[in-house]
């Protein structure tokens, strides 16, 4: 996944941005107004660079939030998945190792 301007082109970079951002897609930039802890200001602005700015920074970290939650949603998905199956499974290989003989 490569989010510069390589062979992929600009529809690559957007699926790709959603899929990282759990299907938002942050193509327009939209001014916003949130109110934070002090401390966290203070940290987020430590972060900030000449070419990173401070709403880079929040949208970066929201990315990366909103990237966790998708993944868990889908880990959590997967898990009840193997849950539902697990006793067939379980019961299943108790079958094939009946089959194996004694070492």
């Amino acid at each position: 996944m490569s989010f510069g301007r390589g062979i992929e082109g600009p529809a690559v970079r957007r699926d790709a941005f959603a899929q990282l951002a759990g299907g938002m897609i942050g193509s327009m930039r939209v001014k916003t107004s949130v109110t934070i802890d002090e401390r966290v200001l203070k940290a987020i602005d430590k972060a900030t660079t000449r070419t990173r700015s401070r709403s880079r920074v929040l949208e970066d970290a929201a990315r990366e939030f909103l990237a966790r939650r998708a993944r868990a949603a889908r880990e959590a998905r997967d898990l009840g998945i193997l849950n539902e199956s697990a006793d067939a499974l379980n019961e299943e290989m108790d079958d094939v190792l009946a089959y194996q003989a004694d070492v």
